[in-house]
Protein backbone atom coordinates (compact mmCIF):
# COMPACT_ATOMS: atom_id res chain seq x y z
CA UNK A 1 0.00 0.00 0.00
CA UNK A 2 1.48 3.93 -0.67
CA UNK A 3 2.46 5.25 2.79
CA UNK A 4 2.23 7.90 0.94
CA UNK A 5 5.09 7.32 -1.22
CA UNK A 6 3.46 8.59 -4.41
CA UNK A 7 1.42 7.80 -7.54
CA UNK A 8 2.40 9.91 -10.91
CA UNK A 9 2.27 10.07 -14.46
CA UNK A 10 5.75 10.13 -16.22
CA UNK A 11 5.03 11.64 -19.79
CA UNK A 12 8.50 10.98 -20.77
CA UNK A 13 7.49 6.93 -19.99
CA UNK A 14 4.19 7.32 -20.91
CA UNK A 15 2.78 5.41 -18.09
CA UNK A 16 1.43 5.36 -14.35
CA UNK A 17 3.85 4.97 -11.54
CA UNK A 18 3.55 3.80 -8.22
CA UNK A 19 5.98 3.29 -5.16
CA UNK A 20 4.48 1.68 -2.62
CA UNK A 21 5.28 -0.25 0.88
CA UNK A 22 6.48 -3.86 0.57
CA UNK A 23 5.92 -5.93 3.95
CA UNK A 24 4.48 -4.24 6.94
CA UNK A 25 7.20 -1.43 7.96
CA UNK A 26 9.56 -2.38 5.73
CA UNK A 27 10.51 -2.34 1.70
CA UNK A 28 9.84 0.37 -1.34
CA UNK A 29 8.44 -1.23 -4.34
CA UNK A 30 7.32 -0.43 -7.70
CA UNK A 31 5.00 -0.79 -10.21
CA UNK A 32 3.67 0.63 -13.62
CA UNK A 33 0.32 0.69 -15.13
CA UNK A 34 -1.15 2.06 -18.89
CA UNK A 35 -4.60 2.71 -17.90
CA UNK A 36 -3.90 3.58 -14.03
CA UNK A 37 -6.39 0.67 -13.29
CA UNK A 38 -4.19 -2.60 -14.10
CA UNK A 39 -1.04 -3.01 -12.61
CA UNK A 40 2.74 -4.52 -13.37
CA UNK A 41 5.26 -5.92 -11.03
CA UNK A 42 8.54 -5.48 -12.92
CA UNK A 43 11.23 -7.52 -11.64
CA UNK A 44 14.09 -5.14 -11.00
CA UNK A 45 17.72 -5.75 -10.64
CA UNK A 46 17.92 -3.71 -7.11
CA UNK A 47 16.88 -6.87 -4.81
CA UNK A 48 17.12 -9.67 -7.48
CA UNK A 49 14.01 -11.09 -9.01
CA UNK A 50 11.45 -8.47 -6.48
CA UNK A 51 10.01 -5.23 -7.58
CA UNK A 52 11.84 -3.68 -4.79
CA UNK A 53 13.57 -0.25 -5.05
CA UNK A 54 14.61 0.16 -1.51
CA UNK A 55 15.20 -2.93 1.00
CA UNK A 56 14.65 -3.03 4.89
CA UNK A 57 13.01 -1.08 7.97
CA UNK A 58 11.27 2.17 6.84
CA UNK A 59 7.84 3.84 8.16
CA UNK A 60 5.91 6.56 5.87
CA UNK A 61 7.63 7.94 2.81
CA UNK A 62 7.16 10.28 0.15
CA UNK A 63 8.19 10.16 -3.70
CA UNK A 64 7.98 12.70 -6.14
CA UNK A 65 8.24 12.93 -9.76
CA UNK A 66 9.94 16.63 -10.20
CA UNK A 67 9.24 17.15 -14.11
CA UNK A 68 10.91 20.41 -13.84
CA UNK A 69 14.32 19.43 -12.19
CA UNK A 70 17.44 20.09 -14.47
CA UNK A 71 19.45 17.50 -12.96
CA UNK A 72 18.22 14.18 -14.08
CA UNK A 73 20.16 12.09 -11.66
CA UNK A 74 17.33 14.21 -8.85
CA UNK A 75 14.09 13.88 -11.31
CA UNK A 76 13.05 11.20 -8.61
CA UNK A 77 13.50 12.58 -5.17
CA UNK A 78 12.73 10.25 -1.74
CA UNK A 79 12.12 11.03 2.01
CA UNK A 80 11.26 7.99 4.06
CA UNK A 81 11.16 7.51 7.49
CA UNK A 82 13.34 5.97 10.10
CA UNK A 83 15.10 5.97 13.32
CA UNK A 84 14.09 9.57 13.99
CA UNK A 85 14.66 11.02 10.66
CA UNK A 86 13.96 11.28 7.05
CA UNK A 87 16.36 9.41 5.18
CA UNK A 88 16.71 11.49 1.72
CA UNK A 89 17.62 9.58 -1.83
CA UNK A 90 17.29 10.79 -5.17
CA UNK A 91 16.90 9.04 -8.48
CA UNK A 92 17.09 9.54 -12.36
CA UNK A 93 14.96 6.51 -13.33
CA UNK A 94 12.42 6.20 -9.59
CA UNK A 95 14.60 2.58 -9.62
CA UNK A 96 18.07 3.33 -8.71
CA UNK A 97 18.42 5.15 -5.28
CA UNK A 98 21.45 7.39 -4.07
CA UNK A 99 21.62 8.84 -0.65
CA UNK A 100 21.71 12.64 -0.24
CA UNK A 101 21.89 13.06 3.58
CA UNK A 102 19.33 13.24 6.36
CA UNK A 103 17.02 15.49 8.01
CA UNK A 104 16.97 16.44 11.64
CA UNK A 105 14.97 14.75 13.80
CA UNK A 106 11.12 14.31 13.28
CA UNK A 107 8.21 11.76 13.97
CA UNK A 108 7.51 9.15 11.75
CA UNK A 109 4.09 9.71 9.39
CA UNK A 110 6.06 12.68 8.07
CA UNK A 111 6.05 13.71 3.95
CA UNK A 112 7.11 16.56 1.67
CA UNK A 113 5.24 18.18 -0.96
CA UNK A 114 6.05 20.96 -3.88
CA UNK A 115 4.91 24.62 -3.35
CA UNK A 116 5.01 25.59 -7.43
CA UNK A 117 3.64 28.99 -6.06
CA UNK A 118 5.80 29.77 -3.79
CA UNK A 119 8.90 27.95 -5.34
CA UNK A 120 9.92 25.71 -2.14
CA UNK A 121 9.76 22.05 -0.79
CA UNK A 122 7.93 21.58 2.16
CA UNK A 123 8.30 18.62 4.35
CA UNK A 124 4.60 18.04 6.78
CA UNK A 125 6.40 16.95 9.85
CA UNK A 126 4.62 14.72 12.38
CA UNK A 127 4.18 16.87 15.76
CA UNK A 128 3.46 15.36 19.08
CA UNK A 129 1.08 16.50 21.55
CA UNK A 130 0.59 19.98 23.17
CA UNK A 131 0.28 21.28 26.80
CA UNK A 132 -2.44 23.60 25.33
CA UNK A 133 -4.66 20.52 24.69
CA UNK A 134 -3.89 20.67 21.16
CA UNK A 135 -3.19 16.32 20.01
CA UNK A 136 -1.14 15.34 17.31
CA UNK A 137 -0.49 17.72 14.47
CA UNK A 138 1.87 19.07 11.79
CA UNK A 139 4.78 20.99 12.15
CA UNK A 140 6.51 22.96 9.19
CA UNK A 141 9.89 23.53 7.02
CA UNK A 142 10.49 24.97 3.91
CA UNK A 143 13.41 24.73 1.61
CA UNK A 144 14.21 25.86 -1.91
CA UNK A 145 16.22 22.83 -2.35
CA UNK A 146 14.51 19.09 -0.52
CA UNK A 147 18.31 18.34 0.43
CA UNK A 148 19.87 21.12 1.58
CA UNK A 149 19.16 23.65 4.82
CA UNK A 150 16.83 20.46 6.94
CA UNK A 151 19.28 19.83 9.46
CA UNK A 152 16.33 21.78 11.52
CA UNK A 153 16.62 21.47 15.72
CA UNK A 154 13.86 19.38 17.70
CA UNK A 155 11.53 22.21 18.25
CA UNK A 156 12.80 24.60 15.67
CA UNK A 157 10.15 23.47 13.38
CA UNK A 158 6.74 26.46 13.89
CA UNK A 159 3.43 24.04 14.42
CA UNK A 160 1.71 24.28 11.16
CA UNK A 161 -1.85 22.99 11.52
CA UNK A 162 -3.78 20.45 13.42
CA UNK A 163 -7.81 18.94 13.94
CA UNK A 164 -10.00 21.42 16.05
CA UNK A 165 -13.74 21.59 17.58
CA UNK A 166 -15.34 21.63 13.69
CA UNK A 167 -14.04 17.95 12.77
CA UNK A 168 -16.66 15.87 14.28
CA UNK A 169 -16.04 12.68 16.85
CA UNK A 170 -17.17 9.54 15.67
CA UNK A 171 -20.44 8.31 17.73
CA UNK A 172 -18.47 4.94 19.13
CA UNK A 173 -15.13 6.78 19.84
CA UNK A 174 -16.33 10.10 21.20
CA UNK A 175 -12.88 11.46 21.15
CA UNK A 176 -11.11 15.16 20.19
CA UNK A 177 -9.63 14.73 16.62
CA UNK A 178 -5.86 15.11 15.85
CA UNK A 179 -4.38 15.70 12.37
CA UNK A 180 -2.19 12.51 11.90
CA UNK A 181 -1.15 13.29 7.97
CA UNK A 182 -1.19 15.98 5.64
CA UNK A 183 -0.09 15.20 2.35
CA UNK A 184 -0.61 18.32 -0.49
CA UNK A 185 -0.37 19.06 -4.06
CA UNK A 186 -0.56 21.96 -6.27
CA UNK A 187 -4.17 21.65 -8.43
CA UNK A 188 -5.40 24.36 -10.90
CA UNK A 189 -4.71 27.57 -8.98
CA UNK A 190 -4.63 26.28 -5.44
CA UNK A 191 -2.96 23.86 -2.96
CA UNK A 192 -4.89 20.41 -2.35
CA UNK A 193 -4.90 19.23 1.09
CA UNK A 194 -5.59 15.45 1.79
CA UNK A 195 -5.91 15.86 5.75
CA UNK A 196 -6.05 12.46 7.42
CA UNK A 197 -7.99 12.40 10.38
CA UNK A 198 -7.45 10.06 13.51
CA UNK A 199 -10.48 10.57 15.63
CA UNK A 200 -9.45 7.73 18.20
CA UNK A 201 -8.85 3.94 18.23
CA UNK A 202 -10.04 1.01 20.83
CA UNK A 203 -8.30 -2.32 21.31
CA UNK A 204 -10.89 -4.51 18.94
CA UNK A 205 -10.72 -1.78 15.71
CA UNK A 206 -7.46 -0.25 14.33
CA UNK A 207 -7.83 3.32 14.09
CA UNK A 208 -10.34 4.21 11.57
CA UNK A 209 -8.75 7.23 10.20
CA UNK A 210 -10.56 8.74 7.22
CA UNK A 211 -9.46 11.51 4.55
CA UNK A 212 -10.59 14.98 4.41
CA UNK A 213 -10.26 18.04 2.66
CA UNK A 214 -9.22 21.35 2.27
CA UNK A 215 -7.49 24.32 0.74
CA UNK A 216 -4.72 26.67 0.64
CA UNK A 217 -3.83 30.05 -1.30
CA UNK A 218 -0.10 29.68 -0.07
CA UNK A 219 0.26 26.22 0.85
CA UNK A 220 0.32 27.59 4.65
CA UNK A 221 -2.70 28.59 5.33
CA UNK A 222 -5.76 26.23 5.24
CA UNK A 223 -9.38 26.86 4.20
CA UNK A 224 -11.65 23.77 5.69
CA UNK A 225 -14.59 24.78 5.09
CA UNK A 226 -16.33 21.42 4.81
CA UNK A 227 -15.02 19.03 7.26
CA UNK A 228 -17.32 15.41 6.35
CA UNK A 229 -14.88 12.64 5.24
CA UNK A 230 -13.92 12.64 1.86
CA UNK A 231 -12.42 9.17 1.62
CA UNK A 232 -13.38 7.26 4.74
CA UNK A 233 -13.35 3.91 5.86
CA UNK A 234 -15.92 1.22 5.15
CA UNK A 235 -18.02 0.10 8.35
CA UNK A 236 -18.57 -3.54 6.46
CA UNK A 237 -16.42 -5.67 8.88
CA UNK A 238 -14.02 -7.53 6.46
CA UNK A 239 -14.14 -4.96 3.74
CA UNK A 240 -10.66 -3.99 2.56
CA UNK A 241 -10.55 -0.41 4.03
CA UNK A 242 -12.82 -1.21 7.34
CA UNK A 243 -9.13 0.17 9.12
CA UNK A 244 -7.76 2.98 8.41
CA UNK A 245 -7.80 4.62 4.82
CA UNK A 246 -4.62 7.15 3.96
CA UNK A 247 -3.57 9.39 0.89
CA UNK A 248 -0.74 8.48 -1.76
CA UNK A 249 2.54 11.76 -2.35
CA UNK A 250 0.92 13.56 -5.25
CA UNK A 251 -2.74 13.48 -3.96
CA UNK A 252 -4.31 13.00 -6.95
CA UNK A 253 -4.10 12.37 -11.08
CA UNK A 254 -6.16 14.47 -13.96
CA UNK A 255 -7.45 11.40 -16.13
CA UNK A 256 -9.60 12.96 -18.94
CA UNK A 257 -12.81 14.20 -17.30
CA UNK A 258 -11.90 12.63 -13.87
CA UNK A 259 -9.52 13.01 -10.82
CA UNK A 260 -8.11 9.50 -9.73
CA UNK A 261 -7.09 9.07 -5.86
CA UNK A 262 -5.07 6.29 -4.89
CA UNK A 263 -4.87 5.48 -1.38
CA UNK A 264 -3.82 2.79 1.41
CA UNK A 265 -6.77 0.84 3.03
CA UNK A 266 -6.35 -1.96 5.56
CA UNK A 267 -8.81 -4.84 6.42
CA UNK A 268 -7.70 -4.64 10.05
CA UNK A 269 -8.28 -8.01 12.78
CA UNK A 270 -11.95 -7.64 14.10
CA UNK A 271 -11.22 -8.13 17.90
CA UNK A 272 -7.50 -6.70 17.90
CA UNK A 273 -5.82 -3.15 16.54
CA UNK A 274 -3.82 -5.01 13.80
CA UNK A 275 -4.16 -3.68 10.60
CA UNK A 276 -4.46 -7.25 8.92
CA UNK A 277 -3.72 -7.31 5.26
CA UNK A 278 -3.08 -3.85 3.42
CA UNK A 279 -4.08 -2.53 -0.06
CA UNK A 280 -4.29 0.36 -2.63
CA UNK A 281 -7.47 1.49 -3.68
CA UNK A 282 -8.71 4.06 -6.36
CA UNK A 283 -11.55 6.64 -5.88
CA UNK A 284 -12.71 8.66 -8.89
CA UNK A 285 -14.08 12.41 -8.82
CA UNK A 286 -15.27 14.41 -11.65
CA UNK A 287 -12.06 16.96 -12.27
CA UNK A 288 -13.00 19.94 -10.07
CA UNK A 289 -16.03 18.26 -8.62
CA UNK A 290 -14.96 18.92 -5.11
CA UNK A 291 -17.79 21.54 -5.13
CA UNK A 292 -20.85 22.93 -7.15
CA UNK A 293 -23.38 25.65 -7.32
CA UNK A 294 -26.68 23.64 -7.38
CA UNK A 295 -30.00 24.66 -9.23
CA UNK A 296 -33.25 23.08 -9.61
CA UNK A 297 -32.52 20.03 -6.98
CA UNK A 298 -33.24 18.86 -3.77
CA UNK A 299 -33.35 22.18 -1.20
CA UNK A 300 -29.96 23.72 -0.51
CA UNK A 301 -28.20 22.97 2.15
CA UNK A 302 -27.00 26.33 2.40
CA UNK A 303 -29.16 29.13 3.16
CA UNK A 304 -28.70 32.08 1.52
CA UNK A 305 -27.82 35.40 3.91
CA UNK A 306 -29.59 37.56 1.06
CA UNK A 307 -33.47 35.95 -0.37
CA UNK A 308 -33.70 38.87 -2.99
CA UNK A 309 -30.74 36.69 -4.67
CA UNK A 310 -32.61 34.69 -7.33
CA UNK A 311 -32.21 30.71 -6.77
CA UNK A 312 -29.02 29.31 -8.97
CA UNK A 313 -27.37 33.10 -8.77
CA UNK A 314 -23.73 33.28 -8.62
CA UNK A 315 -21.76 36.58 -8.26
CA UNK A 316 -18.28 36.40 -8.04
CA UNK A 317 -16.34 39.32 -6.08
CA UNK A 318 -14.39 41.74 -8.34
CA UNK A 319 -11.38 40.40 -10.38
CA UNK A 320 -9.04 40.60 -12.95
CA UNK A 321 -8.03 38.27 -15.50
CA UNK A 322 -5.45 37.39 -18.31
CA UNK A 323 -7.00 35.64 -21.58
CA UNK A 324 -10.13 35.76 -23.71
CA UNK A 325 -12.00 32.42 -24.05
CA UNK A 326 -14.37 31.55 -20.82
CA UNK A 327 -15.20 28.33 -20.29
CA UNK A 328 -17.21 26.86 -17.28
CA UNK A 329 -17.11 23.12 -16.02
CA UNK A 330 -20.85 22.64 -16.03
CA UNK A 331 -24.13 19.58 -15.99
CA UNK A 332 -26.48 22.03 -17.27
CA UNK A 333 -28.21 18.88 -19.66
CA UNK A 334 -31.44 19.54 -17.67
CA UNK A 335 -31.65 22.92 -17.61
CA UNK A 336 -29.20 25.96 -18.99
CA UNK A 337 -26.73 27.91 -17.67
CA UNK A 338 -25.74 31.91 -18.43
CA UNK A 339 -22.87 34.16 -17.51
CA UNK A 340 -23.35 37.64 -17.64
CA UNK A 341 -20.19 40.61 -16.93
CA UNK A 342 -20.79 43.47 -14.75
CA UNK A 343 -18.26 46.00 -13.89
CA UNK A 344 -15.97 46.84 -10.83
CA UNK A 345 -19.39 48.27 -9.70
CA UNK A 346 -21.43 45.64 -10.13
CA UNK A 347 -23.05 47.06 -13.18
CA UNK A 348 -23.79 44.68 -16.72
CA UNK A 349 -21.48 45.55 -19.61
CA UNK A 350 -23.16 46.11 -22.89
CA UNK A 351 -22.81 43.02 -24.99
CA UNK A 352 -21.85 40.62 -22.18
CA UNK A 353 -25.35 40.66 -20.49
CA UNK A 354 -27.19 37.13 -19.53
CA UNK A 355 -29.90 37.75 -22.19
CA UNK A 356 -26.91 38.07 -25.09
CA UNK A 357 -25.14 34.82 -23.58
CA UNK A 358 -25.08 31.55 -26.10
CA UNK A 359 -27.14 29.62 -23.24
CA UNK A 360 -24.76 26.45 -22.38
CA UNK A 361 -27.21 23.15 -22.18
CA UNK A 362 -24.72 19.93 -21.54
CA UNK A 363 -22.53 18.24 -19.39
CA UNK A 364 -19.21 19.24 -19.77
CA UNK A 365 -15.70 19.76 -17.97
CA UNK A 366 -14.83 22.25 -20.49
CA UNK A 367 -18.09 23.91 -21.87
CA UNK A 368 -17.22 27.67 -24.29
CA UNK A 369 -18.90 30.21 -23.13
CA UNK A 370 -19.78 32.87 -25.51
CA UNK A 371 -22.25 35.85 -26.39
CA UNK A 372 -24.33 36.66 -29.37
CA UNK A 373 -22.00 39.82 -30.96
CA UNK A 374 -18.88 38.88 -28.79
CA UNK A 375 -17.00 35.89 -29.30
CA UNK A 376 -14.53 36.17 -26.63
CA UNK A 377 -13.44 38.36 -23.73
CA UNK A 378 -10.50 40.20 -25.26
CA UNK A 379 -11.27 43.51 -24.38
CA UNK A 380 -12.68 43.04 -21.07
CA UNK A 381 -8.91 41.57 -20.31
CA UNK A 382 -6.79 43.07 -17.54
CA UNK A 383 -9.96 45.31 -15.99
CA UNK A 384 -11.79 44.81 -12.69
CA UNK A 385 -15.30 42.84 -13.33
CA UNK A 386 -17.35 40.47 -11.97
CA UNK A 387 -18.78 37.25 -13.14
CA UNK A 388 -22.53 36.42 -12.66
CA UNK A 389 -23.98 33.24 -13.61
CA UNK A 390 -27.41 31.97 -14.09
CA UNK A 391 -28.25 28.26 -13.79
CA UNK A 392 -31.65 26.09 -13.86
CA UNK A 393 -31.38 22.56 -13.09
CA UNK A 394 -27.75 21.80 -12.94
CA UNK A 395 -24.89 22.05 -11.11
CA UNK A 396 -22.09 24.63 -11.99
CA UNK A 397 -18.33 23.24 -10.86
CA UNK A 398 -15.83 25.92 -11.95
CA UNK A 399 -15.09 28.50 -14.42
CA UNK A 400 -11.25 29.64 -15.86
CA UNK A 401 -10.81 32.38 -18.72
CA UNK A 402 -8.60 30.73 -21.05
CA UNK A 403 -5.48 31.49 -23.67
CA UNK A 404 -6.56 28.68 -25.57
CA UNK A 405 -9.41 28.17 -27.68
CA UNK A 406 -9.01 24.43 -26.56
CA UNK A 407 -9.93 25.75 -23.17
CA UNK A 408 -6.50 25.04 -21.33
CA UNK A 409 -6.14 26.58 -18.21
CA UNK A 410 -2.31 27.09 -17.27
CA UNK A 411 -3.40 25.44 -14.25
CA UNK A 412 -1.46 23.04 -12.12
CA UNK A 413 -2.43 18.97 -12.88
CA UNK A 414 -1.59 17.21 -9.09
CA UNK A 415 0.44 14.29 -10.01
CA UNK A 416 -0.03 14.93 -13.78
CA UNK A 417 -2.05 12.63 -16.02
CA UNK A 418 -2.19 11.30 -19.58
CA UNK A 419 -2.39 13.54 -22.88
CA UNK A 420 0.24 16.44 -20.65
CA UNK A 421 3.28 16.89 -21.04
CA UNK A 422 4.37 19.09 -17.97
CA UNK A 423 2.91 19.69 -14.55
CA UNK A 424 0.27 22.58 -16.19
CA UNK A 425 -2.36 22.67 -18.10
CA UNK A 426 -1.31 23.85 -21.30
CA UNK A 427 -2.06 21.22 -24.18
Amino acid sequence: MPFSDGVFYDPRDRVFKMWYMGGYGQNTCYAVSHDGIAWDKPALDVVAGTNMVTHGVRDSSTVWLDLDESDRSRRYKMARWYDHYMELLSSSDGIHWREMGRTGLTGDRTTFFFNPFRRVWVYSLRGESLPNGIGRHRRYWETPDLFANVGWGPEEPPMWVGADGEDPRRADLDLPCELYNLDCVAYESLVLGLFTIFRGERNDREKPNDLCVGFSRDGFHWSRPDRRPFLTVSERVGAWNWANVQSAGGCCLVVGDELYFYVSGRRGLPGTNEPGVCSTGLAKLRRDGFVSMDAGGPAPAVERVSPAVAPGTLTTRPVRFDGRHLFVNVDASAGELRVEMLDADARPIPGFTADACVAVRMNSTHAPVTWSGSADLARLSGETVRFRFHLTRGSLYAFWVSASTQGASDGYLGAGGPGYSGVRDRS
